[in-house]
């Protein structure tokens, strides 16, 4: 699509618009999911964050500077853990507080993961941008599992403080050079979990003193556990680099509403690349948006025409054929959609 041709489609679309492509994200889940992709009756673990689209130029409605002093927006973006897919995606201002739009946010997250099929355990994590006391009691109230970082305030310090040495837990899994400890506590009723963490050996002099981080959670699963797994929402920003190696590298029109259909387009697209992996490949590892375009989506070839019939003609010794060809005979025996 040529990029007049691309800049007068986007700006067709108004917010009602959006919210009607958002509903389109909506629906391509439920039926990826159906066909196989989905977590079905088991633990579905969903990761949120924020981030900020840097966009250049001073006619781009809605952007502004943020707390990266970056000009851009600033979308909310939800993901799934294991496979990393965009569950929502919601444009915001470049202003936004990262708490901004939380509440509704989660609300509709949930609710489209339910209408997807998901039946088990739901587990959220984030980080401290999107702790809310608020949040909290109505996750623990529906029934899901959180697991959210606390920001290190002085109440939240003098509680990790009132800790006894003794009931520090050293990582062995810590690299070399460092050193970690866990232990929790409560924080109105519910588990706080710290975790302190500094240099040892020569570069010891660097950070000589112990470095705080700390998460709420109502899960009841062994400490060890349940900070290793909090630890894992770092993969959220696999996700979104993809998201900025693909279509978000950049916001192509100048008005708000349209570079927000933008931004739910190429949730749908990185999607559709995902699920391709998922579910034609369903033993091979996650891939980058990038290397699942080299080999999959890239690969060279010619149209010739012969005996008034069309010929697509491939590479004989492409080194990813094999994938390819599994893949296709996979995604092509799914049942037709009724």
């Amino acid at each position: 699509m040529a990029p007049s041709t691309l800049g007068t489609f986007l700006r067709a679309f108004t917010f009602g618009h959006v919210r009607q492509l958002d509903h389109v994200l909506d629906e391509s889940l439920r039926r990826a999911w159906e066909a196989g992709a989905g977590p079905g009756d088991q633990r579905l673990v969903i990761d949120i964050d924020s981030f900020v689209g840097e966009v250049h130029g001073y006619q781009k409605q809605g952007a502004s500077y943020g707390y990266t002093k970056q000009l851009g927006y600033h979308p909310l973006v939800a993901t799934r853990g294991g496979s990393g897919e965009v569950i929502h995606i919601r444009n915001r201002q470049g202003k936004a507080n990262t708490q901004r739009g939380n509440p509704r946010f989660v609300d509709e997250l949930l609710a489209r993961v339910r209408r997807a099929g998901a039946t088990g355990t739901i587990l959220i994590r984030a980080d401290t941008g999107f702790e809310n006391h608020k949040l909290f009691k109505t996750l623990a109230a529906r029934g899901v599992e959180f697991s959210i970082g606390v920001k290190q305030r002085k109440s939240i310090r003098a509680l990790i403080d009132l800790i006894a040495e003794e009931d520090w837990v050293t990582l062995a899994d810590y690299p070399e050079g460092g050193e970690a400890q866990i232990a929790e506590t409560k924080l109105h009723g519910w588990r706080l979990v710290a975790r302190r963490t500094r240099l040892v050996g020569k570069q010891a002099d660097l950070f000589p003193n112990w470095q705080y981080f700390a998460f709420a959670t109502n899960r009841t699963e062994p400490l060890l556990l349940v900070e290793a797994e909090h630890r894992e929402h770092a993969v959220v920003e696999l996700c979104i680099r993809d998201l900025q190696d693909q279509a978000l590298a950049h916001f192509p029109s100048g008005q708000f509403a349209a570079n927000s259909a933008w931004t739910v387009i190429a949730a749908l697209a990185h999607n559709l690349g995902r699920w391709t992996s998922q579910i034609g490949l369903p033993h091979d590892s996650i891939r980058t948006a990038a290397t699942r375009r080299s080999r999959l989506f890239r690969i060279p070839g010619r149209l010739t025409r012969t005996a008034r019939q069309w010929t697509l003609r491939m590479p004989a010794r492409w080194p990813w054929q094999q994938d390819f060809d599994d893949a296709l005979t996979r995604i092509r025996s799914l049942p037709a959609l009724a």
